[in-house]
């Protein structure tokens, strides 16, 4: 299945010019993860921050990539220290970019803590889940940066919302995993570990002499190359420092390359760094021996690694790292900081060596060891090739991923589907009373008719209505009674005689303890029933021995009797004169179908009275209508002596 992915990237863009103080791994990480989620199947929009005027909306990337250029802030280069005051704008727009276009994507992908802010405020507005891989962390950047850190505290507490409101949060190396825990108090649950990658289209083994003549080097010179960013934290001056010391304490003469900065050509005044370190190389004494080559683009990059004999990053510290990924897929073994994703990616004595950040003379003695074993540089390149290409391909990057985002896709279909169930539950039971509605509108019709006539009948002589029922059935009596001794309709007719056999608690108690429970309505009956009086009992099954009871005292005394019924009837069903059986082995939906028959029994009942004027009859002529009077009822002569009598007990003060 295509997954339609937002892959925000605020500051980070994969057009970006590489080298500059801001453009660095996390643009090559964006880059080759969007075209390698693409070669898998999905559609990605890279959505970044338009840092020109004159950069188009949207630029096809790649086969199933744009990248969307969002309005936030000045359209100019803003260091990303100060990109948080415009992150609500960039939310805003690219809120309005989804809404107004109609796109509709599965899950965002977060890179940064900033980009992190605003799928979590997606996420808020409409329901987008979301991914992270924060790059860098800000408790961790503080340790090591200090009060040199140009972030805000504010950033704290945007990583502390982003960890707990992520789906997932992709941790680059198991370091970056115990920070998150330690510092964050991250879900581990929530954690997957997804490293950077490589391109093996991009590095692999090349001829040194051959690379070293492109690039004009002496093929017999020893050769350490320093890659990446010029900022401080990459440590390029413990690299400096260590060529120093290599030579002055271990004799061995060696050239060190400085690949990177914001211009192919070195310019301090544009990059300070660079100033820096060129200082630094003086004072060492190694000014001729340390080459600042400049930026130089991706495809140039795999000939300055095949032309080293020893790739060097030894920074402060390091999320992850891509750089020494690339020169182990040359073949060229590492001496890396024992930190973040370094001591992850490269095995010391097998793929190159750690050393601790901040130590030249460590830095020194390992390449030593190593300039004075070549066969060693041969063997643990040979395996720094091996290990990259198992572990650390872009294509085994991007499924990674996609196995998170899988993840989280499923959590929501299961999500969804345990709601679709209980949607399934509201619609089934509706369905099923429907159902057992409608068949009992096409059976029970007469059967309604018949249990209203009985009633009303026995209300029109004055005489009353016994309900009697168990359970369920005990509230449905009660509330039986309640409509007909208040009012169902007409809020003007005088009460009705209705008696709940299951109302009187003392009465059932005592009963059942001296007695029986299964006489304590015949025991009422027997009290209160007489002959021409009603009895309606309500029992699901039609088995309940003292409704039952009830009916056959009922019986014996000369009254009728209303059973409402389902299943089969049961034993009520013979005792009745009328039987009302829903058609429905339920037990919920014949107590359903038994409230909608009470309701148009009482329905019933108070129009008929209604319309033979008995409410208003009743106090001069007590007991003297009938049904079968009925038509006489309805004469003008009828209605004529019910207005006299009307306005008779009007006049004489009475009241209804």
């Amino acid at each position: 299945m295509t997954r339609r992915v937002a892959l925000i990237t605020e500051h980070a863009s994969p057009l970006a010019v590489l080298g500059g103080v801001d453009a660095g791994g996390q643009n090559v990480y964006v880059d080759h993860l969007a075209r390698s989620l693409a070669a898998l199947g999905d559609e990605v929009d890279v959505f970044t921050r338009r840092d020109a005027p004159n950069l188009p909306d949207v630029v096809d990337l790649a086969p199933g990539v744009r990248v969307i250029h969002i309005g936030a802030g000045p359209a100019e280069p803003i260091a990303k220290e100060a990109l948080i005051p415009h992150m609500a704008e960039f939310t805003a727009r690219m809120l309005r970019w989804i809404t107004t276009r109609g796109e509709r994507y599965d899950l965002s992908h977060a890179n940064f803590f900033m980009s992190g802010l605003v799928a979590a405020d997606l996420k808020v507005h409409i329901g987008l889940p979301f991914v992270v891989t924060f790059h860098a962390l800000g408790r961790v950047r503080r340790q090591f940066h200090g009060a040199d850190d140009g972030f805000p505290d504010e950033r704290f507490a945007i990583e502390d919302r982003i960890v707990a409101e992520a789906d997932r949060i992709l941790a680059e190396c198991p370091q970056d995993e115990e920070d998150l825990i330690r510092l964050y108090n991250a879900d581990p649950a929530r954690i997957a570990i997804v490293p950077c990658g490589f391109d093996p289209g991009e590095f692999a083994p090349m001829s040194r002499p051959l690379a070293r003549l492109d690039l004009g080097l002496d093929p017999a010179e020893r050769i350490l190359l320093q890659l990446g960013r010029m900022v401080p934290r990459k440590g390029v001056d413990n690299a400096i420092r260590g060529l120093a010391r290599l030579q002055r304490d271990h004799g061995v003469a060696a050239r060190l390359l400085v690949v990177g900065g914001a211009d192919r050509d070195p310019d301090p005044e544009r990059t300070p760094e660079l100033g820096r370190l060129q200082e630094i190389a003086a004072e060492e004494g190694v000014a001729d021996r340390v080459v600042f080559v400049g930026r130089r683009d991706r495809h140039e990059l795999a000939a300055y690694y095949n032309a080293a004999d020893i790739f060097v990053s030894t920074p402060w510290y390091e999320p992850f790292g891509i750089t020494p990924l690339e020169a182990m897929a040359c073949g060229i073994p590492v001496l890396g900081s024992n930190v973040g994703g370094i001591k992850f990616s490269v095995r010391d004595g097998e793929t190159g060596y750690l050393v601790p950040p901040n130590d030249p003379s460590a830095l020194a003695e390992r390449a030593a060891h190593l300039f004075r074993h070549p066969k060693l540089l041969s063997v643990l390149g040979r395996q720094g090739i091996r290990r990259v290409n198992d572990l650390f391909t872009w294509e085994r990057v991007a499924s990674g991923v996609a196995a998170a985002y899988e993840e989280v896709l499923t959590a929501g279909r299961l999500a969804r589907a345990d709601e679709a169930a209980r949607v399934a539950v509201v619609d089934g039971t509706f369905d099923a009373a429907i159902w057992a509605l409608r068949e009992s509108k096409r059976r029970l019709r007469s059967a309604v008719l018949e249990a209203a006539e009985v009633v009303t009948s026995s209300f029109a002589r004055d005489r009353k209505l016994l309900i009697c029922g168990n359970g369920g059935s005990a509230a449905q009596a009660q509330h039986f009674a309640t409509e007909l001794v208040g009012r169902f309709r007409d809020g003007e007719r005088p009460g009705l005689a209705a008696i709940a056999l299951t109302a009187d608690s003392a009465v059932l108690t005592a009963w059942a303890n001296d007695a029986s429970y299964d006489e304590v309505f015949a025991r009422q009956v027997e009290a209160l029933g007489r002959s021409g009086d009603v009895l309606v009992g309500i029992s699901t099954s039609g088995r309940s021995p003292s409704v039952v009871a009830a009916f056959r005292e009922a019986r014996s005394r000369g009254m009728r009797t209303i059973a409402l019924l389902g299943r089969d009837g049961g034993d009520l069903r013979s005792l009745a004169d009328v039987a009302v059986v829903v058609p429905s082995a339920d037990t919920q939906r014949i107590q359903e179908v038994h409230a909608v028959v009470v309701h148009l029994i009482c329905d019933l009942v108070e129009r008929r009275l209604l319309d033979a004027g008995w409410f208003e009859t009743r106090e001069t002529a007590p007991g003297g209508w009938s049904a079968s009077d009925e038509t006489e009822a309805r004469s003008p002569r009828a209605t004529s002596r019910r207005a006299t009598a009307a306005g008779a007990s009007v006049e004489s003060g009475g009241a209804r």
